[in-house]
Parts: C-alpha cells; structure tokens; sequence
C-alpha cells in the first residue's frame, strides 16, 4: 500500500511541533472533532501535511471556494509529490439554475457552461479515491452535491490485464457502455479509437492515453502514449479504465426508474386535478411525458439529473451519494476557513430547496426533483469520521463540538500579530492620509477597508487626487481584474487598496505593513469579531505590522480583537525572548497566479479563478534590453493582428517599467 510522503525543506517551528502532536495524538485516540486555531501566518497548511504523514489516511480538504482551493492544492502537492493530490471543484464556467417566479409569471430555463478541464479533475479525483490509498482531495463546498453510486461507477470499470482473453468486439462495447465514445478522427477526453488488433484509449481523467494491443484474442500489450504524437511513455502489466462520467445507471435499473417515473407521473397529475390546478397539471404531464420520450430515445434530456433518485434507487428524502460516499471509512476531513465554510454547507440545501419547491408546486418538476440537492447538514455530519476545523476565527459550532481545540500562536517566522490601535471617527480620512504617506515612505503597502463599494470608489478617487496612488477591490470586479489588481499591488504600481468584504480570508501579502478599518464601531457582519479579527491578519505577515480602528465607540467586536491581539502578542514576544528570535517579514516571490513553466499548475489555476495571464521573464536579465525586446515583439504581434498577444507583452512592459520608477 502507497505511504504518504512529506518533502519539504522545512522542519515545524514555532507552535507547529506542539500543534501536529497534539491533533495527531487526537486522532489515534478516535477525537471525531478538534479545532486548530492557528493565527495568520502560522503555516496551518504545513502543520496539517505533518498531520496527514502522521496518520496515514486518505484526506478530503473541504475549502470555502475555488481560489483557496487552488492555493491548497499547489500547497499540499508541493508537500507530497510522490502522492496523489487532487483538485475537485464545481465544473460549472456559468450556472444559471431552473427557476419560476409565479407573481410575474416568469420561468428561467436551465443554462450552463461546463469547464471540461475541471471535469476532467473531478475524474481524476475519483478514480485516484478508488484505485489508491495515499490520496488527497482538495474540494471547495461543491463536494457535498450529488455524485451518482460510488459502486455502480467502481463496478462499470473496464480492468483488463496483459493475458486476459477478449473479443475484440467486446472490449469495444465495453468501453461504449461506460460512456466513451468512438472517435476516429478527434481523439479527445472520454473517445477511444481502433484500427485492426490496436485500440486507442483517451481516458476522461488524464493527459495521456493507452495503447491495447490484441494478439486473436488475447490482450498483448497495454502502453501509455503520447495523445499528440504516440510516443510511447510507459508500458503497464495491468489496466483499469474508469467510467468517462459519474452518473452511471445499470441497465435494469433505467427500465426501473422509467416505470417508477410513470407512477409517480400519474400521482403528482391526479393531486393537482384533486386541487382543481388543471394548468398545473397539463404541465407537468406535458413536460415530464417529453423528457421520458428523450430518455427512451437517446438516453438522456434536459434536466435528467432531477430523476436522480429514480436512477439511483434511493428512497424519498434518502441524502444524495456524493463525494465523500467515494472515500474508505478511515476519511479524514479537514475543513479550512471553517468559520466561514461550515455555515455555507448549513445554507446549501434550504437554498436548494426553495427555488425547488416553486417548480415541484407549479408543475415545472416531480416531487422527487427535491432529492436532487446538497446535503443537508446533519447529512454531511453523519458521513464524517473524523475531522479537523482549521481557522483562525473558528465559530461556535466548531468550539462546541471539538473535543481538544489547539492553538498555533506562534509563527515559525517569529512575527508577532500586529498593533491595535483606534482613532477617532471624525477626520478619519485626513489621520488615515497622513499614516499611509509614512508607509509608502518605507515602500510598504496599506490596506483599506469599507463599508460599502461607493464609498470604496470615491476614497480611491479622493486618494489619486491628493497624489496616493490607490485602487479599489469589490465584488463588481471580475476574477481576472483582482488577481491582477492584487499582484500590482505587491509589485508597488499603487501603494493603497480598497475594499469591503475581500480583503480577509486567503490573502496573502507580505507587503502590506498597515491595514485601516474605516467606520469600524458600526453594527454588521462586515464588524464583527470574527471580520475585524480576519481583517487583522492581513498585517501579520509584516514585521511593523499595524492596524487603525476609526471608532468612536468600543463595541464587544473591537474590544475582542484589542484583547485577543494583546495576548497573542503577549504569548509571541515572550517566546521570541526566550528563544532570541528576530521577527522578519516574510519573504515571497512576486509571481503570476500562472507559472508558465509549470504547465499542470497553470490548468489548475486557470481553472480556479481565471488569472492574469502574462509572466515577468527572470530578473537576472537587464531590464531595459528585456523591455526593449518586448516591444518589438509587441510590434510584430500586432502587426500578425494577434491583440492577445500583444496584450501579454504590453503587460509584461508596463511591469517591468514599474519596477523602474
């Protein structure tokens, strides 16, 4: 069986050691719940890949959405590149859901855009879930809707071994009814081809293909290829092919589920005309008749999934199979940001539900479309064996059922949590103008936050007039915009950034040594304990780490954060004199979210947030002769009118042009 393997060049420090023993010593003792309150900065991520060597056990990282998803799947497959790390995150580019608003008389049709890229990793996922045991799947919220049976998908895998005897023929057949289709001439994701004793497999989960070879009938050769050019990458004893999607029905069972279809067709028409709702009832006998049709006739209709339980053969109110149904029982989960992602897995399914319930009682859907849906809670909760909440503000839930909660206080760097400090509201603009100049003096960077988006908007213009160069940062901005806004401002192209609600979980900027927390007496979740203190740790990654509340008032959200930050700060600065220890700011390379030349990173994060897409070549290489070039390549670019690319090199000139100012 394959170990887990943690390379890194790092040992733990700080509170990391005292951390790993104690959750791993939970772990083995069979704690179901511990908390790990590690401070910004701690290095939580490497404390739990300690944890996971420790325990040996398949891991589910469940993280609050894509972008920090992203970021902990390039953390932990860095930590274990011998192992099988994995991303696993909604495959929707764009979700627009089946929707009816009965006071305009208004039905919004289903659309979406399916990444196939991320379906491709979810496959991967899986099929890494069934066939090994040292894997880790880092997943964002979406891991908890439904997947199809773990067991119809494990069963329907096509296993074939150098020796086996089978028809040519069969083999074919096999691999149609897990979903691969035959494709001469497009060899891509989920196709297979075959020319006389050779059959060309492109799996749905990997970059590469397989190459069988017959001899009569007896499999002779199985060799991994090159989908490009056939170059043979390695040859293997034993093959197992996946199914090229989750949702896999068994024969029998769709003749099933047709019938079961048809009766509840008939029951749901019979209440309507019982509540004398004809409408409703033609509708639904109308459309449902259709979608039977399509099914009978191709195998497939618009919205096949709201007749999952019908496929399934799961019972009425029978919680979904999902992601976690693929995992053995020895599952660890870890729950990252927990005090922001377990509140989104409660909201999931009442959400789910009430845009659901309108179709069902308007004859848009069967009531069995209501078992289409997230797990509830305390259905997620009773899958989980074992788990560990990590976050620097866990809520109530996790500190009432943790059985050990662990703080990680201090960092491995030595830094200490930065300074409290509140002014007043008034003139609050004009105190907070007179700090920032003081910081850009030291080349450091400041963050800025608001109440609402205009007034982000005018502070930034307000800043840019009295010669602070600023930005603002909401949720107006597309994904693209931020990443790059977010990169400028380490790079220094503006020294102040503005923002709401964005400027907490994930970030990472060693730059910024003063964040200011504008109006922040006034009652909301934008203040409260857990967003000031959040907020907070944007400046701990700093040596002269600073924080300003505008208040006029010590509300119970300020005087916690005040008296938190003075014990960690307490516990910190007795530990750095104890063991004379410097602090330093944490030193970080400045790149794109995109590292050209690590070609599979670079699919993941396009993936998790589009990223900005240009990349500063080597710093060893003279800027102005590097600045020079771009522009004749930004020339001939546009002269072959290709604009993307000039864009890219504008881009890289306007970069490195600031780096020279």
């Amino acid at each position: 069986m394959e170990t887990f393997e943690l390379i890194s060049d790092y040992l733990p420090k700080g509170d990391q050691p005292q951390a790993i023993d104690k959750l791993t010593t939970g772990l083995l003792n069979g704690n179901r719940f511990q908390s790990l309150l590690g401070v910004t900065g701690s290095g939580k991520t490497f404390t739990m890949a300690n944890v996971i060597q420790e325990v040996q056990r398949p891991t589910l990282v469940i993280s609050p959405n894509k972008t920090l998803a992203a970021q902990l799947y390039n953390e932990f497959r860095d930590f274990f590149p011998n192992n099988a790390v994995h991303y696993f995150v909604s495959y929707y580019d764009f979700y627009r859901p089946e929707a009816y608003i009965p006071t305009t008389d208004f039905y919004v049709e289903k659309e979406v855009d399916i990444n196939e890229e991320i379906n491709k990793l979810r496959l991967a996922s899986t099929a890494a879930v069934l066939s090994r045991h040292d894997v880790i799947t880092v997943a964002s919220v979406s891991c908890i809707y439904g997947l199809g049976d773990p067991e119809i998908y494990s069963n329907q895998c096509v296993e074939i071994e150098i020796g086996n005897v089978i028809k040519r023929h069969d083999l074919l057949r096999k691999l149609v009814d897990i979903q691969y289709a035959r494709n001469e001439v497009g060899f891509s994701h989920g196709t297979f081809r075959a020319k006389g004793d050779v059959i060309e497999v492109f799996p749905a989960y990997t970059d590469f293909a397989y190459r069988i070879e017959l001899f009569g009938d007896e499999i002779d050769r199985i060799s991994e290829i090159d989908t490009l050019t056939g170059e043979i990458l390695d040859n293997h004893d034993r093959l197992i092919i996946f199914p090229a999607k989750h949702f896999m029905t068994e024969e029998a069972r769709v003749e099933q589920a047709l019938l079961d279809i048809e009766v509840e067709l008939q029951n749901q028409i019979e209440f309507f005309r019982s509540q004398d709702k004809l409408l409703e009832a033609q509708r639904i006998e109308q459309r449902t008749r259709y979608d039977l049709e399509m099914i009978r006739e191709t195998g497939y209709c618009q919205g096949i999934e709201n007749y999952s339980r019908h496929f399934t053969g799961l019972q009425i109110g029978e919680p979904p199979y999902c992601l976690i149904n693929y995992f053995p029982d020895d599952l660890l989960i870890i729950i990252d940001e927990s005090h922001v992602t377990i509140p989104q897995i409660n909201g999931m399914y009442k959400g789910d539900r009430s845009r659901k319930k309108t179709l069902v009682d308007y004859g848009f859907r069967l009531p069995s479309a209501l078992d289409n849906r997230p797990l509830r809670y305390e259905e997620f909760e009773d899958l989980i064996n074992q788990a560990v909440f990590v976050s620097a503000t866990p809520g109530h839930y996790e500190l009432e059922h943790s059985n050990q909660v662990v703080e990680q206080i201090i960092r491995p760097t030595g830094l200490i949590d930065p300074k409290v400090s509140v002014h007043p509201v008034t003139k609050q603009v004009d105190h907070l103008i007179g700090v920032v100049k003081k910081r850009i003096t030291k080349n450091q960077r400041v963050l800025v936050t608001t109440l609402t988006k205009r007034t982000a908007e005018d502070l930034s213009e307000y800043f840019t007039e009295v010669g602070i160069k600023a930005n603002y940062l909401h949720s107006d901005i597309d994904t693209i915009e931020r990443a790059k806004i977010l990169k400028e401002l380490r790079q220094g192209i503006f020294d102040v950034l503005i923002g709401i609600n964005l400027l907490r979980e994930g970030l990472d900027l060693p730059e910024v040594s003063l964040v200011a927390v504008l109006d922040a007496d006034q009652a909301g979740f934008l203040r409260s304990e857990t967003s000031l203190t959040q907020t907070a740790g944007r400046a701990a990654r700093n040596v002269d780490g600073e924080v300003i509340l505008y208040a006029d008032n010590l509300t119970p959200a300020i005087e916690h954060t005040i008296n938190e930050t003075k014990r960690r700060r307490k516990i910190q600065m007795t530990y750095n004199e104890t063991n004379n220890i410097t602090p330093v700011t944490i030193q970080k390379a400045i790149r794109d979210m995109i590292d050209q030349n690590a070609p599979e990173e670079a699919k993941i994060l396009q993936v998790a947030e589009p990223p900005t897409s240009y990349k500063t070549e080597p710093e060893e290489q003279d800027n102005e002769t590097l600045i020079a070039e771009l522009k004749v390549k930004m020339q001939k670019a546009a002269i072959e009118m290709k604009f993307e690319d000039a864009a890219i090199f504008r881009d890289q000139i306007i970069a490195l042009e600031a780096k020279q100012t």
